[in-house]
Parts: structure tokens; C-alpha cells; sequence
């Protein structure tokens, strides 16, 4: 699943910014919500940057998202490093 899209962020009122993202890779689902959004994991290249690890929710047609977290492999190793022996 890829996909490539260009979307203007208002970073204020007055300035308007492009966000392209593409999707390089979905990784999965982590949770389905009943709206038909999900919170997913991918990888995710911004503003035509290194892709990154991306954890944040998306509508169904991955046109509109929520505010999320992106990184970069090392972190995500390290991530997966600190909880993957923990009891949950």
C-alpha cells in the first residue's frame, strides 16, 4: 500500500504550509476504531524525507490523520528494546 499525498497544514492563520507524505510501507493496524479511523503503524516518508517509523490515527482513505509520532530506525529499535521484555 502506497500512497502520496500533498495536504496544506495551517502552521498559523496567516501562513499555510505543503505536508507531502508517502507511505512507503503499512506496517498494521494497532487499533480499529468504531468512526472508521485506525490507529496504524507505517512507514512514512515527509516532505519527501528519509522514511521514518509513523504511529498516528488515519481515516480509512488516508486523506486526513491526527497528530502522531515519527522515528527514525534507531529509535524504534530502541523502543522495542526498553518495553520488550515488560509484563503487560
Amino acid at each position: 500500500m502506497r500512497h502520496r499525498k500533498e495536504h496544506k497544514m495551517a502552521t498559523n492563520e496567516k501562513e499555510k504550509m505543503e505536508v507531502v507524505y508517502d507511505i512507503k510501507e503499512h506496517i498494521g493496524i494497532i487499533t480499529a476504531f468504531p468512526t472508521g479511523w485506525n490507529k496504524e503503524l507505517n512507514i512514512v516518508a515527509w516532505n519527501e524525507g528519509v522514511p521514518k517509523f509513523d504511529i498516528r490515527d488515519w481515516d480509512a482513505d488516508h486523506e486526513h490523520m491526527s497528530r502522531g509520532v515519527t522515528l527514525h530506525g534507531a529509535e524504534m529499535k530502541k523502543m522495542v528494546e526498553m518495553v520488550k521484555d515488560r509484563e503487560f
